[in-house]
């Protein structure tokens, strides 16, 4: 059955040497479909895209940061004084802080780069997979991809992930480039393209290699000595584009730079192989929210039905178990193929990323939220394009028909179940997808007789019973603002509470970010006129900001509070460099009091602001709300002793008053008795 996996050569296929454009043969209906997908994808992405204004507001203080400062902007720093930096490596920020750059800071010119990488890895996704099995897979793949809801959420945000997921694709399509001709050059710029994820999200971008390298010694059109070289300078290449950038940050003297944000000694490599590295696989992560030593399973149940259960499915999941049967199809039906066979080999490719990348998701007992998950999109589409079309062409054979109509008949079942768990939020989206979801599946698996006379209809009732309910869920999300550290796909009612144990059942988007609301134990003061809490950022009152923009060139940080979605609608709201004692969560171990107290001597800071309410207490009551420092019961660490000991002595030195709702102590007031 080989030749399920042989496509005509006006749909693409070439030569394992050489493969010139197919756009002359290509039928008329290809360009103006391909350019539909691109604008629908565009619109989707930026329709009313302001409506969010500054989403992820850490990143957003941290784009403003690096739009002032060269130094900021290499570093990644959150403020423009460099005190402490975002707890990631920087690549992301670096698009956004170009465009504000030129264009100022604000929603449009920190998001629209987010939105226009989406495009950019729909398009790359199409001309992937369209190189081996033609314009009509690479159009489906797009599509799915495109509309998967937390593709939505995420090209529509500000998050490091839109930038990964377009390097990873274009890294696919070197790869694929590299199967098909077998040159060194592309296995050097598929490395060196995860390489730049690495810059955008750190350990998350090297999933894909394994599978890249595996699938590319096995099925390369060369000798296995060259493949091996290959294969090496590709990881070479990967090492030079991910390290040149931590081993600067590593070399320079840590008084001539700011501190590596989520890090707990200051340093770039304990932040790439603990918080952000392994911590995540195992739960130990120091000075995460949470995150005790040797703790873990705070994230929500992990297993290889997590990728289904109700914080991820609806994000991701609806045509999740149609990949999957279709990748056992296809590796089945092409298990005679020649070694070198290149659309076998770009199915593996494709399978081998959307495995190890579920797995490390599904296993993962450390830091992990919903919209991780964009990471599998591509996969997904690629596979659902691929398989579909290809046991199309040949569906008057059992053994393609069959895998067919399975696919489609458990996504019409999946769809459904998924819809159910909105029940109230329409309805009749549900019994639409079940019924045409098994009619057409009958009709794919009863034989010729049926879709020779109405192919075109079954054909088109398996395209609306796949995308009916992510293109539902996609429209919601892109019509509806979000805010926060941790975004959620689709309609509110769905999920648990983002992997937050203590999260509202039922609450907006599955969780409590989209509107600024934490759970209990996480502390509070959203709203405008607050500071915000650990998870969100607030609009700080007109009164305060016009107090903080006083005098401002004469400090250089105009305020300092503890947490970073603290300080950061401060920041954004003034324009000027907010101090975040303790980073993100409070819980880096810096400043030490000694060192704080040195700053206020110097008047390097005005004032500090105490109701940041970055207390957390995961599975306990907590603090919270405005002033809460101390973590719940129950819950993980919440300010570092630093923080806790700057607090402590501020509130016994200096006299507070209250301006918009925020407590404000004057450090260049005389020192109180």
């Amino acid at each position: 059955m080989t030749a399920v996996l042989d496509a005509p050569a006006s749909d693409g296929a070439k030569s394992p040497r050489r493969q010139p454009s197919a756009a002359s043969r290509d039928p008329r209906w290809v360009r103006p479909s391909v350019v539909a997908l691109l604008v629908v994808t565009g619109l989707l992405y930026l329709w009313d895209l302001g409506a969010s204004g500054y989403a992820n507001g850490f990143y957003s203080a941290a784009v403003q940061a690096g739009s002032s400062s060269w130094k900021a902007f290499f570093f990644g720093s959150f403020d423009g004084s460099n005190f402490i930096t975002v707890d990631k490596t920087p690549a992301s920020l670096w698009v956004m802080d170009l465009s504000a750059r030129i264009f100022g800071v604000n929603a449009w010119s920190i998001l629209v780069p987010q939105a226009l990488e989406g495009v950019a890895a729909v398009g790359l996704l199409y001309l992937t997979v369209r190189r081996r099995f033609g314009p009509a897979a690479g159009l489906i793949a797009g599509g799915v991809m495109a509309t998967t809801p937390v593709a939505v959420l995420m090209f529509r945000y500000n998050n490091p992930d839109a930038l990964l997921v377009l390097l990873l694709v274009a890294s696919a399509y070197a790869m694929v480039r590299g199967l098909e001709d077998g040159r060194t050059r592309w296995l050097v710029v598929a490395g060196s393209l995860v390489g730049f994820g690495f810059l955008a999200k750190m350990l998350q971008a090297v999933l894909v290699l394994p599978g890249f390298a595996l699938v590319y010694l096995y099925a390369a059109p060369v000798p296995l000595r060259r493949r091996v070289r290959q294969v090496l300078a590709g990881g070479l290449a990967t090492v030079v584009a991910a390290g040149w950038w931590v081993t600067t940050v590593a070399l320079i003297p840590a008084s001539d730079r700011p501190y590596v944000g989520g890090s707990q000694h200051n340093s770039i490599l304990e932040l790439t192989l603990g918080y952000n590295g392994f911590g995540r696989l195992t739960g130990n992560e120091t000075g995460s929210v949470g995150g005790a030593a040797g703790g873990g399973g705070r994230w929500g149940p992990s297993g290889l039905g997590r990728m289904f259960n109700a914080d991820f499915g609806g994000q991701v999941s609806w045509l999740l178990p149609a990949a999957l049967v279709l990748l056992v199809a296809l590796v089945y039906l092409s298990r005679h193929a020649p070694r070198t066979n290149g659309q076998r080999a770009q199915v593996l490719l494709w399978g081998s990323w959307l495995i190890v990348t579920g797995l490390t998701f599904s296993l993962a007992a450390g830091i992990i939220h919903p919209y991780y998950s964009v990471a599998l999109a591509p996969a997904i589409g690629a596979l659902v394009g691929i398989g579909t079309v290809a046991l199309w062409r040949h569906r008057t054979t059992v053994r393609a028909r069959i895998p067919l109509a399975a696919a489609l008949a458990v996504t019409a079942w999946w769809s459904a179940h998924l819809l159910g768990r909105t029940p109230a939020w329409h309805p009749w989206l549900r019994g639409l997808v079940v019924g045409l979801g098994l009619l057409a599946a009958l009709a794919i698996a009863a034989g010729p007789s049926w879709w020779r006379r109405a192919g075109v209809v079954v054909a088109a009732t398996g395209l609306v019973t796949g995308l009916a309910g992510p293109v539902a869920y996609a429209l919601d999300t892109a019509t509806t603002p979000h805010t926060g550290a941790i975004p959620s796909a689709g309609p509110s009612g769905q999920g648990t509470g983002n992997g937050f144990p203590g999260g509202p059942p039922g609450g907006p988007g599955g969780g409590f970010a989209r509107f600024g609301g934490p759970p209990p134990g996480l502390g509070g003061g959203a709203g405008r006129g607050g500071l915000g809490g650990l998870l969100d950022t607030a609009v700080p009152s007109a009164e305060l900001v016009t107090a903080l923009r006083q005098d401002a060139s004469s400090y250089r940080w105009v305020a300092a509070t503890v947490g970073s979605n603290s300080a950061a609608g401060v920041q954004l709201a003034t324009g000027k460099p907010v101090m975040a004692i303790g980073g993100f969560n409070g819980s880096d171990p810096t400043p030490t009091l000694a060192q704080f107290q040195a700053l206020v001597r110097t008047g390097k800071v005005h004032y500090f602001l105490a109701d940041g309410g970055v207390g957390i207490g995961i599975g306990g009551p907590g603090v919270g709300g405005p002033g809460g420092r101390a973590g719940g019961p129950g819950g993980g660490p919440a300010q570092s002793s630093a923080s806790r000991a700057i607090t402590a002595w501020v509130e016994s030195t200096y006299t507070a008053t209250t301006i918009g709702r925020v407590t404000v102590y004057d450090l260049t007031a005389n020192i109180q008795p």
